[in-house]
């Protein structure tokens, strides 16, 4: 694993390496610069976020439009995401066994919690969502596949970390020290707080860590080819206790984990 999967790419360091591609690289971190309910970048704000030059920004941006990654508006003067996009994302969640296996343990425990039942899987320091799973319930966080919660303070994230290898685990938390700063006392310690957690319990817990409104708990999940995912049920933090997460929640997200994988293995 390289700090190139973390952080943006470094032209110097992946130099020396014969099959890192730099124009590719920055090809994708354009793609990367775009966030949800974002539609329109100009080459502009597309440098600035990418680190880019702008010169090289406007030959990649145009590349990337001719082959449908990108749509360029003229009347504005800037890029949105294209059909590409999209298709390989739905390419990438049509892969994902897991979801199909698990919805209707989700829905289960989402009707039960009156919350939203998720899985995510890591991109660079945050877990995405590949399947959100919502309880009929009139109050509940409006959440769906795509949205990012950071790795460190989330009860998903925590679940993550607690389910790497050392190893890989270390790598992560020097890397979240690093874009933490300041805060990585704090940081720590609530990371430290969820592996403690998964040891004793089995899952991890986030009491309005990383949103004030919100609590959750996580749980790891290892898939067949060995790549570590996590399962989380969350919602406002008034309905989802720390009582309530403890004693009801966390080990019914523990239940379902283990009845996805027994599923899994009859695949």
């Amino acid at each position: 694993m390289s700090e190139t999967d973390i952080e943006h790419f470094d032209d110097d360091g992946q130099g020396k390496d014969r099959q890192f591609v730099t124009a590719l690289a920055r090809g994708l971190e354009l793609l990367r610069c775009f966030k949800p309910r974002e539609r329109y970048l100009g080459i502009t704000e597309l440098a600035r976020r990418s680190g880019i030059p702008k010169p090289s920004v406007s030959r990649l941006a145009g590349t990337l439009a001719k082959l449908g990654y990108l749509d360029f508006s003229a009347e504005l003067g800037k890029y949105r995401l294209g059909a590409g996009v999209l298709s390989l994302g739905y390419s990438m969640l049509s892969n994902v066994d897991v979801r199909e296996v698990a919805k209707p343990f989700m829905q289960e425990l989402a009707e039960h919690s009156q919350a939203s039942v998720s899985i995510g899987m890591r991109d660079r320091l945050s877990m995405v969502y590949v399947e959100s799973i919502r309880s009929s319930s009139p109050i509940i966080l409006q959440r769906g596949i795509g949205t990012r919660l950071p790795i460190a303070t989330t009860g998903m994230g925590r679940a993550y970390l607690a389910g790497l290898p050392e190893e890989e685990r270390n790598f992560l938390l020097d890397q979240i020290r690093l874009r933490a700063g300041t805060e990585w006392p704090q940081v720590k310690a609530g990371i430290e707080q969820g592996l403690r957690d998964y040891a004793e319990r089995g899952f991890c817990i986030s009491m309005s860590d990383w949103d004030k409104a919100t609590s959750g708990v996580g749980v790891p999940f290892t898939n067949p080819d060995g790549t570590v995912i996590a399962f989380n049920c969350g919602g406002p933090a008034f309905m989802l206790t720390r009582e309530l997460l403890e004693n009801d929640i966390g080990p019914r997200l523990v239940s379902l984990v283990k009845r996805v994988s027994g599923a899994m293995g009859r695949i």
